[in-house]
């Protein structure tokens, strides 16, 4: 019997910059496009991909609202992570010039960061709900000389021509997505792991001070720290946390441990392989 290829789950249309990180990162899986970042999760949870795609942060506008909180509750682990620059294209129908194109739709996030670009061409813009979505449309659009700001996947998707490439203000901008998967994998597979975890800490004076103390005591380095209210309550807190390390390094487990003093949760989200763009 032939076997299934496996699929991963991703948010948004085919084309999007999240199925840019899918093609980018497991080229042989066969990419599921989501609505929502809780029908990519509920994807894989239901059988219907192996792997979901997730983007956690961006180099310009940070955290990508409410995944922190989706994290814990997926049932999903961190695998690995990967990186996408984001490259943005100007495309339109076969035929259309550049010259010709005086309109542009495009995600309200990718307007600002091609504004030098389309000022200097006089080329007014319009908000849309994905940018691939857009791509999608203005394929269908007979005659249509308006343009889109999306990546070159969309353009080859939607067989749309990619009149200017690059066209970002900025040259840095990168998202940061992380691949899950119903099981956790705990096995040193690169020279520089990563360990996710989410902690609530007592309702004790310093509690936060101190149960951070372990990890500068044993030179653990700890990439990332932020807090995100939980329940409705204001003093209910829990702390996201990504640490350089393995759970089986020894300061790593010492600083784990004293972690757990002063903790009354802590769930281990990942451990997974640093992406070399890391740095």
């Amino acid at each position: 019997m032939a076997q299934t290829p496996p699929r991963i789950a991703f948010q948004g249309a085919l084309g999007a910059y999240s199925h840019e990180a899918c093609i980018q990162a497991v080229p042989e899986m066969i990419p599921v496009p989501c609505t929502t970042f809780e029908g990519v999760i509920r994807a894989v949870r239901e059988g219907r991909a192996d792997l979901a795609m997730l983007p956690v942060e961006n180099t310009t506008y940070g955290r990508v609202a409410d995944i922190h909180r989706l994290l814990p509750e997926s049932g999903l682990k961190i695998v690995a992570e990967a990186f996408v620059r984001v490259r943005i294209a100007l495309m339109a129908r076969p035929g259309v010039t550049l010259e010709e194109v005086k309109h542009v739709r495009a995600h309200l996030v990718l307007l600002p960061q091609a504004r030098s670009f389309l000022d200097a061409h006089g080329i007014t813009s319009e908000a849309a709900a994905d940018s691939a979505g857009a791509a999608a449309d203005l394929a269908e659009t007979a005659g249509s000389h308006d343009g889109v700001l999306a990546s070159e996947v969309a353009a080859d998707i939607h067989g749309l021509e990619v009149l200017a490439r690059d066209i970002e203000d900025m040259d840095h901008n990168t998202t940061r997505f992380l691949l899950m998967s119903p099981q956790i994998d705990t096995a040193r597979r690169g020279d520089k792991m990563l360990t996710t975890f989410v902690f609530e800490v007592r309702n004790i004076p310093a509690a936060l001070y101190k149960a951070m103390g372990g990890f500068a005591t044993n030179g653990v380095n700890m990439t990332k720290l932020e807090s995100y209210m939980v329940g409705g309550s204001f003093t209910a807190t829990q702390f996201y946390a990504d640490i350089e390390g393995h759970p089986e390094d020894p300061a790593v487990k010492r600083a784990l441990d004293e972690l757990g003093y002063f903790t009354n949760m802590l769930n281990v989200l990942g451990v997974y392989p640093a992406h070399p763009d890391r740095g």
